[in-house]
């Protein structure tokens, strides 16, 4: 008898454990190579200053991942889907320019992240770096088209087991001061450069590519959620756990990341390390070892090959909802590659080319957020789970600070405040 009442818990949460995935895969847009430039620049420039962000910024990406899932688990649609069916064809195609833009900046990132590891690891010029880090990418989508996404699922989840050994095993070796991490819990800026490295954290943190690609994910995922009502409150249920795991891990490795940067790069003096990604992996040689120097690479690198995949998923993704038009993942992945690789071959500075697209996909958030809300907020399109009031004002409350936050960015920019 005690056998048998310990069984069923037992498959119950083995249940629940087939139904995790997804937001593992959409997670690693937000530990990816843009992250460690916004993160290690802000953390070795300014210390815990902006820890804040990351705290405001996982939550949110908490929030608006799990409502995306939701959307897509709920409708048996993609975002991308419901917005093209809704769109007149002008506003389809304009929507599709910016969201492709986004993508290409996310790519752009991911790959360049990616080459700078491998130049860190086998001292290979950027430029075949960046097409080795394609090719590899190549295979790993071939994974997901010739197997299952299960299987994918479960090979992105490797990789964001090695990112978060990178990145954190350094905090082993240096911890933070509490007293700082306490500190920049207080939300408050310092000049104009403060304000651009928020916006490049905020746009790494909470990424517009991810919002469109979860629905998606969550969508071919749990196609047989819609087959009664118990299993879509099921599903939906363990979505929520899916989304609150994947992101908290995430959340951790990006906090983690500025930490480091904090703790072991802020004033060093050997090498000035918020010049570079390569600046800061020498700091962290001349710091900890070359251990962890190594540990820390195979991070970045992992980090590059996982998202540039799942970048280009969502790109896919993006282009198949808005244009109803689909080519194959790895011919999609050749075109894409061509502005990274350009951009390696051309000398500009890669650290500074992340920041940048990060800021770009910052403001590449609104377009992807407001739509999101209004579906989810509307009862033709989500029956019974519709957002309450309580998560409405919440994401609403977003939204608000993203703009803002942009507003501001603008702002001191243009008047040269700050």
């Amino acid at each position: 008898m005690l056998s048998v009442g310990l069984r069923k818990p037992a498959t119950k949460a083995r249940g629940l454990f087939t139904l995790l995935g997804p937001a593992f895969v959409a997670a690693i847009a937000y530990v990816d190579p843009g992250n460690v430039a916004a993160n290690l620049t802000s953390g070795a420039k300014y210390g815990y200053l902006l820890v804040w962000v990351l705290v405001i910024a996982n939550v949110m990406a908490m929030l608006i991942q799990y409502q995306s899932a939701k959307l897509g688990v709920v409708t048996g649609n993609s975002l991308p889907e419901l917005l093209g069916a809704r769109l007149r064809t002008g506003n389809r195609r304009a929507f599709w320019v910016q969201a492709e833009l986004v993508a290409v900046a996310t790519d752009l990132a991911e790959v360049v992240g990616g080459a700078i590891a491998l130049n860190l690891l086998f001292g290979l010029p950027l430029p075949l770096a960046g097409l080795i880090v394609g090719i590899v990418s190549m295979a790993m989508l071939a994974v997901q088209n010739r197997r299952s996404q299960r299987t994918f699922e479960y090979l992105i989840m490797f990789l964001l087991l090695l990112i978060t050994i990178g990145f954190l095993a350094g905090l082993l070796v240096r911890p933070p001061e509490p007293a700082g991490v306490f500190s920049g819990l207080l939300p408050r800026f310092q000049g104009t450069d403060t304000v651009l490295l928020a916006a490049g954290m905020l746009g790494a943190t909470v990424m517009p590519h991810a919002i469109y690609l979860h629905s998606a994910l969550a969508r071919d995922r749990h196609v047989h959620a819609r087959r009664s009502p118990a299993v879509l409150a099921s599903v939906v249920k363990a979505t929520r756990w899916d989304v609150v795991g994947a992101l908290a891990l995430a959340g951790l490795v990006n906090i983690g990341m500025l930490l480091l940067a904090a703790s072991t790069l802020h004033g060093f003096d050997g090498v000035v390390a918020t010049d570079s990604i390569e600046g800061a992996h020498a700091a962290i040689v001349g710091s900890l070892g070359p251990v962890i120097g190594v540990v820390f690479a195979v991070g970045l690198l992992a980090s590059g090959l996982a998202s540039t995949s799942v970048g280009c998923y969502a790109g896919a993704t993006i282009m198949g909802g808005l244009l109803k038009v689909r080519i194959p993942l790895l011919t999609r992945r050749v075109v894409s590659l061509i502005p990274a690789l350009a951009l390696l071959s051309f000398g500009v500075d890669p650290t500074q080319a992340l920041v940048i697209s990060q800021v770009a996909l910052s403001f590449g958030i609104p377009f992807a957020l407001i739509p999101l809300l209004r579906l989810t907020g509307n009862a033709t399109v989500m029956g019974k789970y519709r957002d309450g009031p309580a998560l409405r004002i919440a994401a609403v409350v977003c939204v608000a600070l993203v703009i803002a936050l942009n507003a501001v960015l603008l702002y001191l920019t243009f008047t040269g405040r700050g």
